[in-house]
């Protein structure tokens, strides 16, 4: 009798609380999943697990189009297929009341890339794309750098608008810059004319988007019609960019906030193996991001004794001092007890500004260097 068999893979949720436009390129699209995949691979090549990982894709529309339903739902079921962990939500709108879901019902841990604190708890980590408590900090830094010191400020009307505004304020005083005009705009994209017509008027010499990123589509349309084009800045919507040609053009002149570093080694490394492996280099925030993610899940996986969803939590709670491929060189992956933030240090972030071909980007600036 033998007792040699192929064990059951594990299973890893992948939950996309809001769903792509039709004509989305398809390497984009994989793009998201490819470097799960090859960190999984690279980690059974390496003996590091002894089983393959299987990832279970939900892409559903959340909050601010669609429903939170429909992701705590999708949650439920990434549950009953048996999954030890899952990536997602990533909407700080749907993120906060899946949180309270997750600690009630569900006892498996996520990991998400939304910026807000509120997210964080016991089964919850973040491996945030951005902060709405750090970046306001950065914008500040860049207004001051820039030499505008009498600002506005266009706000989504959602929880994200609200933490970043509040955060926005009170980075602002602390530079001594002045919030001239605050206008606060849906976070769908309607016309918001009035709201920039406004920012105008008040002759602020910049000003600074605080949301989600739908909300801003048809700024540089109206800035084109009032013939205004002031220095702009945003955070980590910067990589909604990527998403289609549309939303490219409505943020091409603005500066935001980023987390691909062309100098950070560990990302030019991994987009080594990537373009071996795929005949295809991405040079943009998502597969750096994701590998990073996908890097203390593989740890996890391999310390998690037993392997069920609180074994993997505590293990996750063990990654320590991972090098990261998103941010700048030098930033690390942490978690612990109660460390549920786990990229570390200041240069996680980066600012960064579109050229007009679309897909390339360069860097301007770095947080806390003159």
């Amino acid at each position: 009798m033998s007792y040699e068999s192929t064990a059951e893979p594990i299973k890893l949720g992948y939950l996309f609380d809001f769903r792509l436009p039709d004509g989305y390129p398809e390497e984009a699209r994989l793009d998201l999943v490819r470097p799960f995949e090859l960190v999984f691979r690279q980690g059974l090549e390496r003996r590091m697990i002894d089983r393959p990982v299987q990832i279970v894709f939900r892409e559903v529309e959340g909050l601010p189009k669609g429903t939170i339903k429909a992701v705590i739902d999708a949650y439920g079921e990434l549950v009953e297929e048996g999954c030890l962990a899952v990536f997602g939500p990533a909407i700080t709108d749907n993120c906060v009341p899946t949180r309270e879901a997750i600690d009630e019902r569900f006892h498996v841990p996520a990991i998400s890339v939304t910026g807000s604190e509120e997210w964080l708890g016991e089964w919850t980590f973040s491996l945030s794309m951005g902060s709405m408590t750090d970046e306001p900090i950065f914008w500040a830094d860049l207004l001051v750098r820039g030499g505008h010191m009498e600002v506005g400020a266009l706000i989504e009307q959602s929880l994200v608008g609200e933490s970043y505004i509040r955060n926005f304020r009170r980075a602002a005083a602390s530079r001594g810059v002045r919030i001239a005009v605050e206008e606060w705009i849906p976070q769908t994209t309607q016309d918001i004319t009035p709201q920039v017509r406004s920012l105008q008027e008040a002759k602020v010499s910049a000003f600074v988007h605080c949301g989600f990123g739908f909300g801003l589509l048809n700024v540089n349309r109206v800035l084109g019609e009032l013939g205004w084009d002031p220095p702009r800045f945003l955070g980590t919507a910067f990589q909604n960019a990527w998403i289609h040609q549309m939303v490219w053009d409505a943020i091409l002149g603005w500066t935001g906030l980023d987390q691909y570093d062309e100098s950070n080694p560990v990302g030019q490394h991994f987009l080594d193996e990537y373009e071996e492996a795929y005949a295809r280099r991405p040079e943009y925030c998502v597969p750096v991001v994701n590998r990073d993610v996908a890097t203390v899940l593989l740890h996890a996986f391999a310390d998690a004794h037993p392997l069920t969803p609180r074994g993997v939590k505590e293990a996750l709670e063990r990654v320590k001092m991972l090098p990261a491929a998103s941010g700048a060189p030098g930033t690390r992956l942490s978690f612990g007890n109660w460390t549920r933030r786990g990229w570390v240090g200041a240069g996680y972030l980066v600012a960064r500004q579109l050229d007009a071909e679309f897909g390339k980007a360069r860097l301007v600036g770095r947080f806390g260097q003159e």
